[in-house]
C-alpha cells in the first residue's frame, strides 16, 4: 500500500526539507562503500538532485515577492 493510500493526504509527503551537507556526505560514503568510484558517487548524487529539481512542482522552492 502506498503512503497516500493510507493517509489520503498527499501534502504530508512534502514535509522533507533540502538535504543537509552531512546527509549528502553520508550518502556519498554509502555509495562508495557499495563499490562506486568517487566520481560515480558524486555523479549519482548530482543526478538525483537535478531530477528532484526538474520534476518538483515548485512548492519547495522559495517564491519571489514583488
Amino acid at each position: 500500500m502506498y503512503p497516500t493510500e493510507m493517509t489520503g493526504n498527499t501534502d504530508s509527503l512534502d514535509t522533507f526539507g533540502p538535504p543537509t551537507e552531512r546527509e549528502i556526505i553520508g550518502l556519498w560514503h554509502s555509495f562508495r562503500s557499495a563499490g562506486l568510484s568517487d566520481k560515480q558517487a558524486w555523479d549519482a548524487i548530482l543526478a538525483g538532485i537535478a531530477l528532484d529539481a526538474a520534476f518538483s512542482d515548485g512548492r519547495s522552492r522559495p517564491r519571489l515577492v514583488q
